[in-house]
């Protein structure tokens, strides 16, 4: 009976997940032809409803375990409103106000994770919105590196034998994800519908949750890199392309994609300028290439940034060169 009664309510996330996302496309589509949602229906393939991974973030808000429910609730709040305000400029704090609510949002979780137990580990849990920010880049990438990852949590979870957690199995935590993740998916796999920071930022924060649960701070921080190294090998193609005609390297390794992913984005990039200031540094050691320390040291704040690549080799980019 205790079992059933869990299936059951995950034939009816699975139901919520999917028919909310659906019917959601075709409001958000009905208001953004008509020029009602900003940011929310950006210009991208003809129009596509953004933000539509409020369904996964409304859900997981009710149905993960106490505690954990409210690090989810926040997170999407503030991930929200960095997709409704978008790159709009901060000019006092000289960045944008979508960068100021995603870093606002990451520090309550933290400290939210901390009040709740999480102590040490709400860090990288909080921090998981980084690389999953960075998969939402091409459609449906987020949603199979969540499903995979879900996968991988229950096995190892199986294997090491995870406790409960309150009431609940451990196993609950990744299945529930997994499960909403598969109603949401099929129109972003099509490149119907975009997540935005609400659902990757959701995801990411639930997936680092799922990854305590195997074992605490170790399985946050293993299941941390492994994640990001999926999302740097299922984005690899669209990396090379980044790293060629954006940063000028030609020869990318897998290491760059790595990091770009574990630092990449805005928030990393404003980082750089606060660390590196105008300065960049140029990599030529071997290991550190292969480590990635190339993309860990590209600072496109720089003012005079030097080039990996002359300019004058760009242009053959475009051609495949």
């Amino acid at each position: 009976m205790y079992y059933s009664s869990i299936i059951i309510a995950f034939i009816l996330v699975f139901i919520l997940s999917a028919v909310g996302t659906a019917v959601l496309n075709i409001i958000f589509r009905f208001l953004g032809k008509r020029g009602y949602l900003g940011n929310l229906y950006p210009n991208v393939r003809g129009g596509t409803p953004r933000a539509i991974g409020v369904i996964p973030f409304i859900i997981l808000s009710f149905y993960m375990i106490p505690g954990a429910n409210s690090l989810i609730l926040i997170i999407g709040i503030f991930a929200l409103i960095d997709d409704i305000l978008g790159r709009r400029k901060c000019e006092p704090l000289g960045i944008e106000w979508g960068q100021l609510s995603r870093g606002i949002g990451i520090l309550l979780v933290i400290i939210a994770g901390i009040i709740e137990g999480y102590w040490i580990s709400a860090i990288f849990i909080a921090f998981m919105v980084q690389p999953m920010n960075i998969s939402d880049m091409q459609p449906g990438s987020t949603c199979i590196v969540t499903m995979i990852m879900c996968i991988v949590t229950v096995i190892l979870m199986l294997i090491v034998g995870s406790p409960m957690v309150g009431e609940l199995p451990a196993v609950y935590t990744p299945l529930l994800i997994f499960v909403v993740c598969l109603g949401y998916c099929p129109l972003d796999f099509s490149g119907k519908i975009m997540l935005g920071e609400v659902g990757n930022h959701t995801f990411g924060v639930a997936l680092g949750l799922a990854f305590y649960y195997v074992g605490g701070l170790w399985s946050v921080i293993l299941l941390g890199i492994i994640t990001t190294a999926l999302i740097a090998f299922v984005r690899r193609n669209n990396l090379r392309v980044f790293f060629r005609q954006k940063l000028r390297i030609l020869n990318p390794t897998f290491g760059d994609y790595f990091m770009d992913v574990l630092t990449g984005g805005g928030l990393g990039d404003l980082c750089r300028k606060w660390i590196l200031k105008d300065k960049q540094y140029v990599v030529k050691n071997p290991i550190l290439i292969s480590l990635g320390f190339r993309r860990l040291l590209y600072n496109p704040h720089a003012a005079h940034p030097k080039a990996y690549t002359p300019r004058k080799q760009i242009p053959s980019l475009a051609k495949g060169g």
